[in-house]
């Protein structure tokens, strides 16, 4: 029965909520790294089974942190 299962649609506080991070975060990311979601109107919706791969894959790793150097 699972398989059948719709994934309900989540919003960007949902999210933040989810991943532990700011709006503005989560706003960089889709407009620069790719990230998993889709415009309804004004609202950002997304599936978190999406964001969560997209996660595990290692596309929300900040590559480009040279403040340590």
């Amino acid at each position: 029965m699972s398989d059948n299962t719709i994934e309900k649609w989540s919003t960007l506080k949902e999210v933040q909520e989810h991943l532990g991070v700011g709006r503005e975060t989560i706003l960089q990311w889709i407009a620069k790294k790719n990230m998993p979601a889709y415009k309804m109107g004004r609202l950002w919706k997304f599936k978190l089974s999406e964001v969560d791969k997209w996660v595990k894959s290692g596309e929300a790793a900040d590559n480009n942190s040279s403040a340590e150097d």
